[in-house]
């Protein structure tokens, strides 16, 4: 599926970009590489070897939507994903370390077989999560994803609605049938894809800019999918893996027909948009299904995604939470179908105003290389929605693949008049009345949200980080970097001295078990002393006794363990080498 979004988005590239400019060559590249990347995630059985994949989709996304790097706007979003993202990579590979290790084997395969346990294995599956998390947009950490909307259409179309942005979702299902009823797996994706989905749903409905609404709805769909697939149920994960072929069919179409408009027109903005003139029929028309589609509407995919995600919650969701968890994803589709009614009133002009300059009805029509890929999109979505058999083999093979004990169940358009069904009517309903009674609904939300607006944002809250990394960072380095010689061979030899005097004190415990001999005791305060004595005196004979004084308890210790030829020869040498220091010092 990846591969045919990809072979999609680099067709529409061609109409997008119409003129060459410096980079785009690199970014062709760099688009390949990414792919590569993910293919790597998506194939990989060793969890180190999907570490490396998955940094490298990080290393590769962020020079992707810093591309233009003439654009301070394009700099700073890059450098706050690959920094949110970073961090979350750090702490997975610390998870993965600790899981590899408590396992015993490095590889997923095996573990589904022997699956680990402890108290080690369920902080390291925190570590994993928060990992997940951050490159899957989640709560709090969603804040990179819009801003990302700065690069490129092409790029957002393909790397953050249709495949990086999975990965992390991806992840969670990989372990999820191995460590779902570990620690709190289960509770913590539950917890946070719902807030996610909620979220992102409330912040898609107040967003004026169409690329920006798409985004914050990819944010609450990707909280959908980790309600869906981190349950450990492979139930309700198969109807995960429908929903994130739907969302790449749709979502990818619907950032594609954005690029179109903001390219021919020259905004994306709501208000700036007139509806359209002539030739733009099909970009209409696309855009009304896609929205469909991530709306939940029939006969299309993403109702065929979202009506086997409420079916089998209500068939299979026995685990803690599962019905307050059912509730949030009939909220968040209630959302989903406002959101998506935005969207399209917004294509269609409904909320412009005579007082931006009318640009859309004179713009000229895209050509059919430009939209092509869309259609090819838009019509399967339609297909397959129609022909949900198509794909059913698919997911099974997918679902296999997570969990080979699992019995998957063939993908149906309809299941008939069930509970879901009505939940689905339901849904469509009050999303239509929300749609409707826009303007109340928005001030609603911004009275809501009035309270709030006390609090830091997720934005600020980056920002904040950000500036007090520099801060600590600026006087770290006024310390440890003081331009003092000794300072820095004081840091290097204490650690050197005490790092590996912790796990000795580990291992023997009590002081007096490790104590061979009582005469070591004042030899080795000695030893001790005179080496204190030595890098702290001021006058150099003195320093030359005091280290003779080293050399010389060493002897001592040497005799007292029964080793009367090497103490000779340590005492001959330090008796000769303070002679010299003395000579040569006078």
């Amino acid at each position: 599926a990846s591969d045919v979004y990809k072979r999609q988005v680099c067709v529409y590239a061609v109409g997008y970009f119409s003129h060459i400019e410096p980079g785009q060559s690199r970014l062709a590249g760099l688009m390949t590489l990414f792919a590569a990347a993910m293919l790597g995630i998506v194939w990989a059985d060793h969890l180190i070897a999907l570490f490396i994949a998955w940094e490298l989709t990080s290393i590769t996304s962020y020079l992707l939507i810093g591309n233009d790097d003439r654009n301070p706007r394009a700099r700073a979003a890059a450098l706050q994903a690959i920094f949110i993202t970073g961090a979350g990579g750090l702490a997975l590979l610390l998870g993965l370390i600790i899981i590899g290790q408590s396992a015993g084997t490095y590889r997923l395969s095996e573990m589904i077989e022997s699956p680990p346990s402890g108290g080690a294995v369920a902080a390291a599956l925190v570590c994993v999560l928060l990992g997940a998390f951050t490159k899957s947009a989640q709560a709090p950490y969603s804040s990179w994803l819009p801003g990302a909307m700065v690069a490129p259409t092409p790029i957002s179309a393909y790397l953050h609605s249709a495949t990086m942005v999975k990965a992390g979702v991806y992840l969670v299902a990989r372990l999820s049938p191995i460590v779902a009823s570990t620690g709190q797996w289960r509770l913590l994706v539950l917890v946070v894809g719902s807030a996610t989905m909620l979220i992102g749903g409330l912040r898609a409905m107040r967003q004026r800019d169409l690329k920006l609404l798409l985004a914050y709805g990819t944010v609450s769909q990707l909280g959908f999918m980790m309600l869906l697939v981190g349950t450990g149920e492979y139930k309700i994960a198969q109807a995960g893996i429908v929903l994130l072929l739907a969302h790449g069919a749709f979502k990818a179409t619907l950032f594609m027909l954005v690029g179109v408009i903001d390219h021919q027109v020259g905004t994306r903005h709501i208000r700036e948009l007139h509806g359209f003139g002539d030739g733009w029929m099909p970009v209409k028309v696309m855009a009304v299904i896609g929205a469909a589609s991530m709306a939940g509407l029939p006969p299309l995919l993403g109702f065929v995604a979202k009506e086997k995600a409420i079916d089998t919650y209500l068939e299979y969701g026995d685990f803690t939470g599962a019905t307050a968890t059912l509730v949030v994803i009939i909220a968040g589709s209630v959302l989903t179908f406002a959101y998506s009614a935005r969207f399209v009133l917004g294509v269609f002009g409904a909320f412009g105003t005579s007082d931006h300059e009318v640009r859309s009805r004179s713009a000229a029509a895209p050509s059919a290389v430009f939209i092509a890929p869309a259609a090819v999109l838009t019509a399967l979505t339609v297909v397959v929605g129609l022909f949900p058999a198509l794909i059913s083999e698919l997911t099974k093979a997918a679902l296999l693949s997570l969990d080979p004990d699992a019995s998957p169940s063939t993908v149906k358009l309809w299941a008939g008049f069930n509970t879901a069904f009505a939940i689905s009517l339901g849904i469509i309903a009050t999303g239509t009345l929300l749609a409707v009674f826009r303007r109340p609904v928005a001030r609603f939300q911004a009275a809501c949200a009035q309270p709030l607006r006390a609090l830091p944002s997720s934005g600020e809250v980056y920002g904040g980080t950000i500036r007090a990394i520099d801060w600590i960072t600026r006087r770290v380095t006024r310390t440890v970097q003081s331009g003092s010689l000794p300072v820095y061979l004081l840091v290097i030899l204490a650690t050197v001295v005490v790092v590996p005097v912790i796990p000795m004190l580990a291992e023997f415990g009590d002081l007096p078990q490790w104590i061979e001999n009582p005469i070591h005791l004042p030899i080795v305060a000695i030893i001790i002393a005179s080496a204190i004595g030595a890098a702290s005196v001021r006058r150099r004979i003195a320093a030359v006794v005091m280290l003779g004084a080293v050399g010389f308890a060493m002897a001592a210790l040497y005799e007292t363990q029964g080793a009367p030829d090497l103490a000779l020869t340590q005492f001959a040498i330090e008796t000769l080498g303070t002679v010299l220091f003395v000579l040569v010092l006078r």
